[in-house]
């Protein structure tokens, strides 16, 4: 490590070859409060705003940790500056500087509420999980603690929920305009979700408040996307070796970044088009892009090249007839019955997606892709085999990755390798009573109605799956070559 840490007075002398702020960060102000400052909000939200601060002072983020001081105390120290290596043929380093202020709720509280009270804040954004948003099902969970406690304690709130309502009310009071609260989490209809937990929350404190935030605060859906690996130790020395000084907390992702946003904001907003995010009234539209162009083929990675004994997507990748077979499964089986977005680019959106699982930088296991299969094929890929089946084109090639899951279930059941997966006791007991046979295989398989019972009654389904499995035959890196050269149609 070199001398001295990452913070504005040393920000100078970091060598030219790593990017850093294009602006002045002291005539920048706070017009962001964010939740969660975690590995993916500095390595994308944030990124995306340090792009805009040149232009747009007014947008820099205070950041708060909800539960935890580990971030404030990594990075206040470092003036909230942080490096982002973005992964590729060759990593690039930039230092990023939008966050101008840390805080960690827990024992910053009042500071929060203070921020959140600003009237230069316009905009409360979220990455907290899923589970951050105290949910039962899509309802707000009334049981969960954190919301009996902030219901009891409403001005001194410990989740997100609570602290969201609690600046709400404050600035209902103060006659402040309301912020705009946009998730930025992978959560299938993410604002619809945050909204109805919030106003539902809201109704237990004060109907007028309820009212007052269903007229005024806007929460825009959004969809994110960029693989983010974890800090760790290599990190933190290549990033502080090529500073000359130490960076307690950096982070990574690979190149690609995607963020499309629903334009509702009542209080102004950032030119986030400009850096690079994309506009859309149809989020639902994006979301179902990525599940099948992106997730699906992934999914199809997983199961096929774990049957090839290959260990991650940029392997996989390098085996020609493995990549082939996804590349003709994206571009002639899946896009031709995408019900797309306006203005969405299948074949450039393809064209980044095989770029991105051939980056040698990302080392995406195959294996922990393959967890929860029969939650995942459903959403992935039985809309797209639904679909073909009704415009009447051909399934063949769409079935050999349910095909391959199958295959994969048995091979670990038999070699007693748990499975990661919710239906995984179900799934190996039908595995091990598998006695090769297509017909029988297959039919034990279809009996789970927790995977196949919306498609298994289209018989053009079961016998193409069928086909797909027998092709396969005994699922070795032998056969498994052999169908990928059939390909399907």
């Amino acid at each position: 490590m070199g001398a001295g840490r990452l913070s504005d007075a040393t920000l100078a002398a970091v060598p030219a070859s790593v990017a850093r702020p294009r602006y002045d960060r002291a005539a920048t102000r706070v017009g962001i409060v964010h939740f969660g400052p975690g590995a993916f909000h500095r390595a994308h939200q944030a990124a995306y705003l340090d792009d805009l601060l040149a232009d747009e002072p007014d947008w820099a983020i205070c950041a708060v940790s909800l539960h935890s001081t580990e971030v404030r105390d990594a990075l206040r120290p470092q003036d909230g500056l942080y490096t982002l290596a973005l992964l590729g043929e060759a990593t690039r380093l930039r230092v990023i500087g939008s966050i101008r202020e840390i805080l960690a709720a827990r024992d910053e509280r009042d500071a929060v509420l203070a921020r959140l009270a600003d009237p230069a804040v316009r905009i409360v954004t979220l990455t907290i999980t899923e589970k951050g948003y105290c949910l039962a099902g899509d309802d707000l969970d009334f049981a969960h603690p954190e919301i009996v406690h902030d219901l009891a304690m409403p001005d001194a709130p410990c989740s997100a929920i609570g602290f969201v309502v609690a600046g709400l009310s404050a600035r209902r009071r103060a006659g402040l305009a309301a912020y705009t609260v946009l998730s930025c989490d992978n959560l299938a209809d993410n604002g619809g979700k945050l909204r109805r937990a919030v106003l539902q929350y809201a109704r237990r404190l004060d109907a007028g408040l309820a009212g007052w935030i269903e007229c005024e605060v806007a929460f825009p859906r959004s969809m994110v996307d960029s693989i983010t690996p974890a800090t760790d130790d290599a990190l933190r020395g290549r990033v502080s070796a090529q500073l000359g000084c130490g960076d307690a907390w950096p982070v990574q992702r690979e190149a690609y970044a995607q963020w499309v946003i629903e334009d509702d904001f009542r209080n102004g907003r950032p030119a986030f088009e400009k850096a690079g995010a994309t506009i859309s009234d149809d989020i639902a539209g994006y979301d179902r892009a990525k599940l099948r162009l992106l997730n699906g083929p992934h999914s199809a990675l997983a199961y096929l090249g774990s049957l090839l004994r290959i260990e991650t997507v940029a392997e996989a990748m390098r085996e020609p007839r493995l990549a082939g077979f996804i590349e003709r499964l994206m571009r002639e089986h899946v896009a031709p019955g995408l019900a797309a977005p306006a203005g969405f680019d299948a074949t450039a959106y393809i064209d980044a997606i095989l770029e991105r699982f051939r980056n040698p930088a990302i080392a995406h296991k195959l294996t922990q892709i393959a967890w929860d299969g029969s939650q995942k094929l459903p959403v992935r890929i039985f809309g797209t085999i639904a679909d073909a089946l009704a415009a009447g084109r051909g399934i063949d090639a769409l079935c050999l990755p349910v095909a391959a899951w199958l295959h994969f279930v048995r091979r670990q059941a038999n070699a007693g390798v748990a499975l990661v997966d919710p239906l995984g006791d179900v799934l190996v007991s039908i595995a091990t009573s598998c006695n090769g046979n297509a017909r029988y295989d297959v039919d034990a398989f279809l009996k789970l109605d927790a995977v196949f019972a919306g498609i298994r009654g289209e018989a053009r389904f079961v016998a193409a799956l069928r086909n797909a499995y027998a092709r396969l035959g005994d699922a070795t890196p032998q056969s498994v070559m052999k169908a990928l050269a059939w390909g399907g149609t």
